[in-house]
């Protein structure tokens, strides 16, 4: 009997002692993993304070894109902080250390009484772009995997760290190849000064007084197609002042454009990064500068492609749309050297039928198109899909599936049909005939629904050229989604209804769906009005110009 119990007790404590450990073996990597995360929470939280507080537009990454070293203790880093603006990069030890060391790029002079007209280089050592040469020497640089040589934040020359001499720290900044698009911190810190004793003669101040210069501002919509935005902003700020560098989701293109007022007349070239719609929402804000009498400080306007349809971009040379495959300083190569033409605007009234409609009419401005028909229920059907679930639509083949997919429910259900017996079309006030159809288009552009060129169709047929700078809308009209499909591949003809200055639709019953731009809602019996409002100051690129293109554009 005390064999057994003997027994039983040993076994028991073995028990304990196996349950112990089991439960030190589950719990200890849940304390090491809890301790880590409180450890990385508060490493966060002491980042975001720093970023919060500098003057560096500091973001953090899990991985460089490229070897890179820390710029205080210069070890080899995968991950840390990098600036957005002077593109110093520093491990997470030596964040702190870095924003106390170094300056970033400045946006104004810091006062040195009277009018500056020149600044030093500005240099940042390691962390030099792959490929780049020395000014010196014109061997390449950054090939020694350690920190080395230096780059000017400003005009983006680089020297290697033994030919790095005293008169090269001192000497003045030419800002390199884009000194034509750049805004000197001197000539704001001047301006500043002149507005601040009330004088508004800036015509002796530089580079105010230089020939070619054709300062830039870049608007971005980071929420456009499939978000590069971000990226761009930083890539942008990176080559110009970052003061000339606007992100659209925090500021409204009407106040950054208010920059135009400090520059010279007329020489402003503004970069719209986002799709038609922000293009759109640019241009409303120009107009808003004519109302309020700043006209001469108009400025051109070029688009960088990041929407899903980007119809207007093509239509003006600028491609369809943009994934990162030229690089940045190609595309501001392209906007220094980009022609200025103009673009009609129109104004669309839609007036609701009714005796006791006391409701002011809708009133739009349209750059593009409007449409009644099977494009306007897609774009309806797309944009009450990307409202539920926004997070979805953040790819453009995404975005052009859901369209394909719309449109074959369309070929089948056939909702718009019969639409010639719904309305009446007036071109120029004389009433027009028309067809068995499921859609009119009312165009502005040469180009339609996401790159096909919908008033040539085939090109088979002779036609009078569609221009964007003429006066005259062209409207055609499609007998359903599958039409509308065989014209983008140029296997049909639209029905081309005529060219007009004035374009009057009249929605006699039930409810459709319409679209200006892109915008679709669903409308009741109306009356649609279109009449030209306005010309915005465009610039064309010719470097993507199809035959198509040049045809269009010549007289």
């Amino acid at each position: 009997a005390g064999m057994e119990g003997s027994g039983d007790a040993s076994r028991a404590v073995a028990d304990w002692r196996l349950a112990v450990w089991t439960l030190c073996s589950v719990l200890l990597p849940v304390l090491i993993t809890a301790w880590c995360s409180f450890q990385r929470s508060r490493r966060q939280l002491l980042m975001r304070d720093i970023f919060r507080k500098s003057k560096h537009d500091w973001h953090y990454t899990d991985l460089f894109g490229q070897p890179s070293y820390c710029c205080v203790c210069a070890q080899h880093i995968l991950r840390g902080a990098f600036c957005g603006c002077c593109g110093l990069r520093v491990s997470e030890r030596c964040l702190k250390k870095a924003d106390q060391l170094f300056l970033c790029k400045e946006i104004m002079m810091r006062g040195t009484g009277g009018a500056p007209s020149s600044m030093p280089h500005h240099w940042i050592r390691g962390n030099v772009p792959l490929c780049s040469c020395c000014m010196v020497c014109k061997q390449q640089c950054g090939t020694q995997p350690k920190l080395c040589d230096y780059r000017c934040v400003w005009c983006q020359y680089t020297v290697h760290d033994e030919c790095m001499v005293e008169c090269l720290r001192t000497e003045d900044c030419t800002f390199g190849e884009f000194k034509d698009l750049i805004i000197p911190p001197y000539y704001l810190s001047t301006i500043n000064q002149m507005r601040k004793e009330k004088r508004t003669s800036y015509e002796k101040v530089v580079p105010y007084c230089r020939k070619h210069w054709m300062p830039v501002i870049v608007l971005a919509n980071t929420r456009s197609g499939n978000n590069m935005g971000e990226t761009l902003l930083g890539e942008f700020k990176m080559l110009l002042n970052p003061v000339q560098v606007f992100d659209l989701s925090k500021i409204a293109p009407a106040k950054a454009l208010q920059l135009c007022t400090l520059l010279p007349c007329n020489t402003v070239r503004v970069l719209v990064c986002g799709g038609d719609g922000t293009v759109g929402w640019v241009l409303d804000a120009i107009d808003e500068m004519k109302i309020k009498g700043q006209e001469r400080y108009i400025p051109q306007v070029a688009i960088l492609p990041l929407g899903t349809g980007n119809d207007l971009s093509n239509t003006l040379g600028w491609g369809a749309g943009y994934a990162g495959e030229v690089p940045v300083e190609q595309i501001l190569r392209n906007v220094m050297e980009a022609d200025g033409i103009k673009l009609d605007r129109w104004k669309v009234q839609v007036t609701n039928k009714g005796y006791y409609n006391l409701r002011k009419p809708k009133v739009f401005t349209m750059n593009n198109y409007f449409s009644v028909g099977p494009d306007a229920l897609m774009a309806l059907n797309f944009h009450a899909h990307r409202e539920k679930t926004p997070s979805l639509f953040s790819s453009r083949i995404i975005n052009k599936a859901v369209y394909f997919f719309y449109g074959t429910k369309d070929c089948l259900v056939q909702e718009c049909k019969d639409l010639n017996k719904k309305v009446e079309l007036e071109l120029d006030g004389e009433r027009i005939e028309l067809p068995n159809l499921e859609g009119i288009i009312v165009l502005n552009i040469g180009y339609w629904g996401g790159g096909c060129r919908l008033w040539e169709g085939m090109g088979d047929e002779p036609y009078p050229l569609a221009r964007h700078d003429d006066g005259l809308l062209e409207v055609v009209g499609v007998h359903g989604s599958f039409h509308c499909a065989q014209i983008q591949v140029k296997l049909a003809n639209p029905v081309r209804l005529g060219q007009a200055h004035t374009v009057r639709l009249i929605l006699k019953s039930s409810k459709m769906p319409m679209q200006v731009d892109g915008e679709p809602w669903a409308q009741g019996p109306c009356t649609v009005t279109i009449t030209h409002k306005t010309r915005a100051l465009m610039l064309y690129h010719s470097g993507e110009q199809t035959d198509d293109d040049a045809s269009s554009l010549s007289e």
